[in-house]
C-alpha cells in the first residue's frame, strides 16, 4: 500500500508540473518566455495523458486487481522502467519538439504501456473477468492499445503525405478520441463499477449488456466527430451523432440500473468521494450532450472553426471529468489525501479557467471585444489552478490528512 501510495503521490507531481507548464502557455500571451510555444505544448500533452492519467490509472488497476497476484516485482519494474519514459518525454520535448530523443522515449512508453495490457489480461483471475468492472477495464485497454495506431502512424505520413496533410491532423485526432473516450472514460466507468461490486451491488446483467454494447458502440461511432472538421459526406454526421446518442442513452440505463441502490451508495465512504464522483458524472453528462450538439452540421462547422470551444472542452473532460473522478477513486482506496477545501479550491480555478476559455470562444464567434485584461485573468485562474494542485500533493505528505 504504501508503495502505491508513492506512485500515486508521483502522478500527483506530474499532474502540478503540467499545470505549471499550462501557466506558462498563458504567460505567454502576456511576457518574453524564452522556449519555444510549439515544444511547451507538446510537453504539457504528453504529460498530461501519460503523466498524471496513465500514472494514476495503472496505479488503481495494479491495486484492484493486480495487488495478490504475485507479481509485484514485474509490476515494480515496469512502473520505473515507464517512468523514464516519461521523465525522458519530459526533459526533451520542451528542448527539441519532435526530434529522436523525444521520440526514441514516446516510443518506448507505447511499449511499456502494451506489456502493462498483457499484465493485466495475463495475472487478473478468472473470478475477476467475469464481472461487469472487467469488461468495462478490459475494453479500455484495448482502447488504449488502439489509439496508439495513431502514433504509428504518424512516421509513414511524415514520410508520405506530411505533416500538413489531412492524414497527419487526423491520426493526432485518432489518438486523442481514443485515448479521452475510449481509454479514459472506459477505465473509470469499471473502477466505478469494481468499487459498488466490492460493496456488493451490481447492475443487472441485461441492464450491464445494453449499456455496455450502446457505449461502446458510440465510442466507435463518435471518432467521426474528429474528422468533421474536413467537412465529410453527410453520412459521417449522422453516425456521429447517432454515436452520441448511443452514449446518452448508455449512460441514462447504467444510472437507472444503480438507481434502487443510491441510498447505499451514498454512504460508501467518505462525503468527499461520494461528490467528487457526483460532480464528475454531471459534467460527464454535459460532455455527452455537448458532444450531440457539436455533430451537428451547423454547430461542428462553428467548433471547429473556433479554437478556444475545443480547448474548453478538451479541458473540460480531462480537468473535470477525469480528473475529479480519479481524485474521488485515488481517495475512496486511501492513495492519496484529500480535504474538502483542497477539492473546493481545484474546482473555483477549474472553474475560472472553463469560464474563461469559453468566453473568449464567444467573443470570437460574435465578434465581440475582450475583457481589458483578459490574459491576465486567464493567467491568474491558471495560477489558482496550479495552487490548488499544489495543495493536493501536499497533503500526500501531512500526516492530519488520510
Amino acid at each position: 500500500m504504501e508503495l502505491l501510495k508513492k506512485h500515486a503521490a508521483l502522478a500527483l507531481l506530474y499532474f502540478m508540473l503540467i499545470a505549471l507548464f499550462g501557466l506558462l502557455l498563458r504567460l505567454f500571451q502576456l511576457v518574453d518566455i524564452p522556449v519555444v510555444y510549439k515544444y511547451m505544448v507538446h510537453t504539457h500533452s504528453h504529460i498530461a495523458l501519460l503523466g498524471w492519467v496513465y500514472t494514476a490509472l495503472t496505479t488503481l488497476l495494479y491495486k484492484l486487481y493486480l495487488d495478490h497476484a504475485g507479481i509485484a516485482r514485474k509490476y515494480r519494474k515496469l512502473f520505473w522502467g515507464t517512468q523514464v519514459t516519461i521523465i525522458g518525454m519530459l526533459l526533451s520535448f520542451p528542448f527539441t519538439g519532435y526530434a529522436l530523443f523525444s521520440i526514441l522515449f514516446s516510443t518506448l512508453f507505447l511499449i511499456a504501456s502494451y506489456v502493462f495490457a498483457r499484465l493485466f489480461f495475463k495475472y487478473t483471475s478468472i473470478e475477476q473477468k467475469e464481472t461487469p468492472s472487467y469488461q468495462c477495464i478490459r475494453m479500455a485497454l484495448w482502447y488504449m492499445v488502439l489509439s496508439s495506431l495513431g502514433p504509428w502512424a504518424l512516421g509513414a505520413i511524415m514520410n508520405t503525405a506530411g505533416s500538413k496533410s489531412p492524414l497527419y491532423r487526423n491520426a493526432i485526432y485518432f489518438y486523442l478520441h481514443f485515448q479521452y473516450n475510449g481509454w479514459f472514460v472506459m477505465a473509470l466507468l469499471g473502477i466505478f463499477l469494481k468499487l459498488i461490486e466490492q460493496r456488493g451491488i451490481a447492475p443487472p446483467k441485461k441492464s450491464f449488456a445494453q449499456f455496455f454494447w450502446l457505449f461502446n458502440g458510440g465510442i466507435v461511432a463518435t471518432f467521426g466527430i474528429s474528422l468533421l472538421w474536413m467537412e465529410p459526406h453527410m453520412g459521417i454526421y449522422l453516425v456521429s451523432a447517432l454515436g452520441a446518442l448511443m452514449q446518452c442513452l448508455a449512460f441514462v440505463i447504467l444510472i437507472r440500473s444503480i438507481g434502487p441502490f443510491w441510498n447505499k451508495l451514498s454512504g460508501m465512504g467518505p462525503p468527499l468521494v461520494f461528490w467528487s464522483l457526483k460532480i464528475s458524472a454531471l459534467l460527464f453528462l454535459v460532455k455527452l450532450v455537448l458532444q450531440f450538439f457539436g455533430s451537428l452540421p451547423p454547430i461542428a462547422a462553428l467548433v471547429m472553426s473556433n479554437i478556444d470551444f475545443v480547448i474548453g472542452y478538451l479541458h473540460w473532460t480531462f480537468l473535470g471529468v477525469v480528473s475529479i473522478a480519479l481524485f474521488g477513486f485515488l481517495r475512496y482506496f486511501r492513495l492519496i489525501g484529500l480535504s474538502k477545501k483542497a477539492l473546493l479550491f481545484y474546482l473555483i480555478g477549474f472553474g475560472l479557467t472553463e469560464g474563461l476559455i469559453f468566453y473568449k470562444g464567444i467573443a470570437v464567434w460574435k465578434q465581440l471585444p475582450l475583457l481589458t485584461d483578459y490574459f491576465w485573468y486567464l493567467a491568474l485562474a491558471s495560477g489558482v489552478l496550479l495552487l490548488a494542485i499544489g495543495i493536493i500533493l501536499g497533503l500526500q505528505f501531512s500526516k492530519r490528512v488520510g
